[in-house]
């Protein structure tokens, strides 16, 4: 089976450049024996910055991109010649991405925009030379700065997708179906558990030309967060969406009751979601009366809008885009997405998941990388002349 292009997990060993060093040269030439320091400046070395692009919509450019190194900055001349400053790596992500350091799983960073710049390791500066520190009492100093060392750093680079409505549900739900119904996506939809492996977006169209962004993640099971079925790596792509879409059969013994097992695996994922707006679909009721229905409304929870749809029919899809439309557009969630933007908290890496989560990225690998010309000794710098 080949490869999936969806690819939203990848380590790389990220390194920025070293300072170049100052150089330690006395000028002395024909007519003029005691030119005095003439040495330059060390340049400085290129820095790894991480840069948001719209165009990029996973991180399958990097999959195989395992070092990314900076360049060094060139070394001081003489004639006060100064060392070339080291080219500056730009790393383009899709926005929604999180950085972690693969070591120990802090929080690195987050790019959320597009063209949306941060710095991730920062070039060394380069050393001066002896010229910079002439002075009135020491007229020819014969020692000059090294330039500051490199940087080094693992990460893991994790993209959340970024949506308005997450679906949320147990394998052959109908979430698949509903997207499909919904939007141009097509998923892969079939009679089996567990048919969705990977997340997919799409847009769903509205009144007046007017849309939102629906995102469709595999579906989670009881005991997901102890790694059940696709666990609960999928989740973080309903993170930053403003509303939950809560899927359930009709024809489920207790639908209460797999609404609140749904609940407890995002609560145990991060209880911060729990924070969102919700609403309950009860789907596949092509299967049901109307009886039926109203009998399975008074045991359903009344904290929250339910809807009643059909995906395969039609029935009851306009009303569930009125719904959403209406709860992504309340006041209420309106001003919970400006506090949570302004406010917003990344939790690091639980180390104790963190190996085995590694491991079934298939990105256990050890990538450490030596560089030989990096093992030299920064305070060895020689004395230039030249002939007369």
């Amino acid at each position: 089976m080949p490869e999936s292009n969806f690819v939203d997990y990848v380590k790389i060993l990220c390194r920025s450049g070293k300072g170049g060093r100052g150089s330690m040269h006395l000028r002395h030439v024909k007519y003029n024996p005691n030119g005095g320091p003439d040495g330059g400046d060390g340049g400085k070395g290129g820095s790894i910055i991480l840069r948001g692009n719209h165009n990029y919509w996973t991180l399958l450019h990097l999959r195989y991109e395992r070092h990314i190194f900076a360049e060094h900055g060139g070394n001081g001349g003489k004639d006060k010649c100064h060392g070339t400053d080291g080219k500056d790596i730009y790393i383009d992500v899709p926005c929604g991405t999180v950085v972690y350091n693969a070591e120990t799983g802090k929080y690195v960073c987050d790019i959320t925009y597009d063209g949306q710049e941060i710095v991730l390791l920062k070039g060394g500066r380069g050393g001066l030379g002896n010229f910079q520190f002439r002075t009135a009492t020491n007229q020819a100093p014969r020692y000059a700065q090294p330039g500051e060392p490199m940087q080094e750093m693992t990460v893991i680079l994790e993209l959340k997708l970024l949506a308005d409505v997450g679906l949320v549900g147990f394998p052959n739900a109908g979430k698949s179906t509903l997207v499909s119904a919904l939007s141009n996506a097509r998923p892969k939809i079939a009679n089996y558990p567990f048919t969705t492996m990977e997340p997919s977006l799409g847009i769903v169209g509205y009144r007046d030309n007017k849309s939102f962004v629906m995102a469709d993640i595999p579906g989670i099971i009881e005991g997901a967060a102890e790694g059940k079925g696709l666990g609960l790596r999928f989740l973080r792509h309903i993170e930053r969406n403003s509303l939950l879409l809560f899927m359930v059969p009709g024809d489920t013994d207790d639908i209460k009751r797999e609404y609140e097992i749904l609940l407890n695996e995002l609560h145990q994922f991060n209880p911060e979601m729990l924070q969102k707006h919700r609403v309950l679909a009860v789907t596949k009721c092509d299967l049901l009366d109307s009886e039926l229905i109203e009998m399975l409304r008074e045991t359903l929870p009344e904290d929250l809008p339910v809807v009643f749809i059909s995906a395969v029919t039609g029935f009851g899809l306009d009303e569930l885009k009125d719904v959403l439309w209406r709860e992504l557009n309340a006041e209420s969630n309106k001003l919970q997405a400006i506090t949570a933007e302004d406010t917003l908290v990344h939790r690091d890496k639980d180390m104790t998941l963190f190996a085995q989560e590694l491991a079934d990225e298939g990105e256990d690998e050890d990538i450490e990388y030596v560089d030989e010309d990096d093992i030299e000794e920064l305070d060895d710098f020689e004395y230039e002349e030249e002939d007369n």
